[in-house]
């Protein structure tokens, strides 16, 4: 790699703030819009479609990349895109205690979620422009790990302060909407700090004259290449099912554990599902994961396939006995999640291994991007019905179903191409 030219700073000055500023925004979006709405009365069905569709950005993003690499330098994309999700936060907890909060928040969290997606487009392009080549490694965990903090930081500690705010307050309304001032602050003052605080590394330029022209055409054919490779209706399939059934279950996990008892939830409160949810689960997802890296390094992704599509999808069966016994007990019902989101991790190591696969190549980057808005169309388009669903069948037939749909992705990985030494440590 050529020299990268940077002021003296040290990564550990940005790269765990970065990783938090691009974390917090995809948690809000995905995961405590949920728990919010539900809250705030919005129905199951309506909660899954219209918070499906905030992956939309994540789905096009590789669409206009291109734009982020030539006309700004990433350096002013990161920090300008985190003052405008602070900003579009900030206009959310203004709005949430509103007539039409719904229609509103709904169309801020839209305006969050496209500026999210712009800044992971600059923050990892300035990774690679900022660092030598030699730490790109070593802060890959520092990465991973600030990212994961961030969910943990949004998914639990943020609602569970909604929840603390709503015992006092006795007003979903108010809760949520100091909840969200305080997260909009966080962002605000994380854009001002990036401001002052992110490197300037010479390669971040804006591009010349003409570029975009021939950076379009390039992206054109990297594109067609993309849908070129051998057995691609299998690899796009194999994307497109693999969580066909999680991507089902994750919208409505939250709202079952915050339904009453009377409509067949398990009642817990918002602290509470803030904390199983959102802290336990996401260590659980986290330790998963870090065990299904380790376990592919030592025998390879082709061993280990088969294993973790039955760890992502088996444990979807611990909501069966959660509708069916509705225990009482918090900690069997915390158990049980973990359970459930430790398998998720584990599972989801050879989905994020295997579209490294599938971008080999002469283009693995660009590749690579397009794999992930295969990913979050696969969460999208399932999740846009599951409300319905459970609200025709309730909780219980729904979970039944949860598994049931885990089928077509053990026919898929069936059929897809896999090298038996790929993803072993050499």
């Amino acid at each position: 790699m050529a020299n990268v030219k940077t002021n003296s700073r040290s990564p550990w000055f940005w790269i765990p703030t970065l990783y938090l500023a691009e974390g917090l925004p995809y948690a809000l979006a995905m995961s405590v819009s949920v728990v919010l709405y539900k809250n705030l009365g919005i129905s199951n069905g309506d909660i899954a479609f219209y918070t499906s569709w905030l992956y939309l950005p994540w789905v096009i993003k590789p669409f206009w990349s291109p734009l982020v690499d030539i006309l700004k330098t990433r350096r002013l994309w990161i920090w300008t895109m985190q003052l405008f999700v602070g900003a579009a936060l900030a206009g959310v907890a203004l709005a949430i205690p509103a007539p039409h909060f719904f229609q509103i928040t709904l169309a801020l969290f839209w305006l969050a979620a496209f500026a999210s997606a712009t800044h992971d487009i600059a923050a990892d392009g300035f990774y690679l422009l900022a660092l030598p080549e030699r730490e790109q490694a070593l802060f890959s965990g520092v990465r991973n790990t600030f990212y994961r903090v961030a969910n943990i930081a949004a998914s639990g500690g943020l609602v569970m302060l909604a929840g603390e705010i709503e015992k006092r307050t006795h007003n979903y309304a108010t809760a949520w909407s100091l909840a969200f001032a305080v997260v909009a602050g966080i962002i605000l003052a994380l854009g001002v700090y990036h401001r002052v605080m992110l490197p300037r590394p010479t390669r971040d330029c804006v591009g010349k004259p003409g570029s975009l022209e021939q950076f379009s055409a390039g992206f054109t054919k990297t594109f067609a290449d993309f849908f070129e490779k051998p057995k691609i209706f299998t690899l796009l399939a194999f994307l497109l099912l693999y969580r066909f059934g999680e991507a089902q279950l994750v919208k409505m996990a939250q709202p079952f554990l915050l339904d009453p008892r009377a409509q067949n939830g398990l009642g817990l409160s918002t602290e509470q599902v803030g904390f199983i949810y959102g802290t336990v689960g996401v260590i659980a997802l986290l330790l998963g994961g870090l065990l299904g890296g380790l376990a592919i390094s030592k025998r390879g992704l082709k061993f280990w396939l088969w294993p973790m599509l039955l760890a992502i999808h088996l444990p979807d069966a611990v909501f069966i006995w959660l509708a069916y016994a509705r225990p009482e007990n918090f900690f069997a019902i915390g158990a049980g999640v973990a359970v459930e989101q430790f398998g998720y991790g584990f599972g989801f190591t050879a989905f994020m291994l295997y579209m490294i696969y599938i971008a080999r190549g002469e283009h693995p980057t660009a590749h690579y991007a397009i794999c992930t808005g295969f990913m979050a169309l696969g969460m999208m388009l399932p999740g846009m019905w599951s409300g319905w669903l459970q609200e025709h069948i309730g909780y219980q037939h729904f979970f039944v179903w949860v598994i049931l749909a885990t089928i077509p992705s053990f026919w898929v990985a069936a059929k897809i191409p896999l090298e038996p030494e790929f993803g072993k440590r050499s």
